[in-house]
């Protein structure tokens, strides 16, 4: 991590793309442990010990390190880690510094039903990155099985739902408000194409959604308000 900061700056990079981890759930374990339910109370005992023996103190101590080389910590908004929603994000934020922001990828979010929209607006200025990558979702597989369960990734037709093409889970509607959001919420930076649709070749992926989304930036701006 610090040869990683130390190159950045020499190269002038001022972000990093990460993820903030995931911990044992107490001291001598061997595995990360992703905890997501309030019960049996000892969850809870376990999940404010990751937070507070783990991820904070070794943030607190990353983070300086990044700033003392001129970058900030894109961190992505993951299932299967410690910050996987803006809350998380926000409480890490408040524990070490603005160097903390997000990597906003909407794919992750979509199947854990957020809004993205929302998550924008609520994000705002903490947002530092942005992938364009998008998710479908199986309706049918939802309504049996709910999101949430153990699926291999190449039984596409059995999951509840796939990372997709940009336009291929949702519309081109979708991303006209998803770029009109990011600039209220004043990102004027990098959509980065993220190709991980198992149903589509990646070159012609990556150029459906190049095309999708040039068709929907707003690369100039604004040029004031009507009545002056």
């Amino acid at each position: 991590f610090l040869d990683t900061c130390r190159l950045a700056e020499k190269l002038g990079v001022t972000r990093l793309t990460l993820l903030a981890g995931l911990p044992e759930a107490a001291p001598g374990d061997q595995v990360p442990n992703w905890i997501l339910y309030p019960f049996p109370a000892w969850y809870s005992e376990r999940y404010e010990w990751q937070w507070e023996e783990r991820l904070v103190p070794f943030w607190r101590e990353h983070g300086k390190m990044a700033e003392d080389h001129g970058v900030r910590l894109c961190f992505e908004l993951h299932p299967g880690d410690m910050v996987f929603n803006p809350e998380a994000l926000f409480r890490l934020r408040s524990a070490v510094g603005p160097v903390i922001g997000c990597n906003l990828d909407p794919s992750h979010l979509f199947w854990q039903g957020m809004d993205i929209i929302e998550v924008v607006r609520t994000l705002g200025d903490a947002i530092y990155h942005v992938h364009a990558k998008d998710t479908g979702i199986d309706h049918h597989n939802v309504r049996v099985n709910g999101y949430l369960g153990f699926k291999e990734f190449q039984y596409h037709a059995d999951r509840a739902w796939l990372f997709r093409t940009v336009g291929y889970g949702h519309d081109e509607g979708f991303w006209r408000d998803f770029v009109t959001a990011l600039r209220l919420a004043g990102y004027d930076d990098v959509l980065s194409i993220e190709h991980e649709d198992p149903l589509m070749d990646p070159e012609e992926g990556l150029h459906k959604a190049a095309t999708l989304l040039e068709s929907v930036l707003m690369r100039r701006p604004p040029a004031g308000v009507w009545f002056e």
